[in-house]
């Protein structure tokens, strides 16, 4: 599905920036043609600011949403959440990063889990970047406390694990 999302804007340059920037931060667009996360209005000036293009590329990018009934779906229906990554040691709790061997397979997420969960360790969020929408997809696991590197190492081992880290923020 993504692939067929990206694929309209192919040749389109700067939209594919805004389509890209409404997915990454889970964006809607609201029938009245606003971008909205949640109730919360974000002007088209902001968004076009962030990415480098001018605002009518927005604007354009949304009239182009609301044409097509597969986008609008999607980005009528889309929410974002909130991403505790950064602010985990702030709340006493631990981030590990995995590096997938390939992160189209089935089962790396039970796999990792079973290994966390076997040594008493309670997940608190797991969150799974798409690899349809980003080039390096990671599996962030955020557990209730400080992981030992005995499990780092554990995990490190499994069949579907390229790589394993513990994230410290800026």
């Amino acid at each position: 599905m993504w692939q067929e999302i990206m694929a309209m804007f192919e040749g389109l340059p700067s939209q594919k920036k805004v389509i890209e920037l409404l997915l990454a931060r889970g964006f809607q667009v609201t029938p009245e043609g606003k971008v909205a996360s949640g109730g919360i209005d974000i002007p088209h000036t902001q968004i076009a600011s962030e990415i480098g293009v001018d605002r009518r590329v927005v604007d354009m990018t949304v009239k182009r949403i609301q044409k097509e009934p597969v986008l609008t779906n999607v980005f009528e229906n889309i929410r974002s959440i909130a991403f505790l990554v950064d602010v985990a040691p702030l709340l006493g709790l631990s981030v590990v990063i995995i590096h997938p061997m390939n992160a189209r397979e089935c089962g790396i997420l039970s796999d990792v889990a079973m290994v966390i969960a076997k040594r008493g360790f309670s997940i608190r969020q797991a969150v799974s970047d798409d690899p349809y929408l980003t080039d390096d997809p990671k599996l962030t696991i955020i557990t209730d406390k400080n992981i030992p590197g005995e499990l780092i190492e554990e995990i490190g081992k499994l069949k579907s694990v390229k790589g394993v880290q513990i994230h410290t923020p800026l």
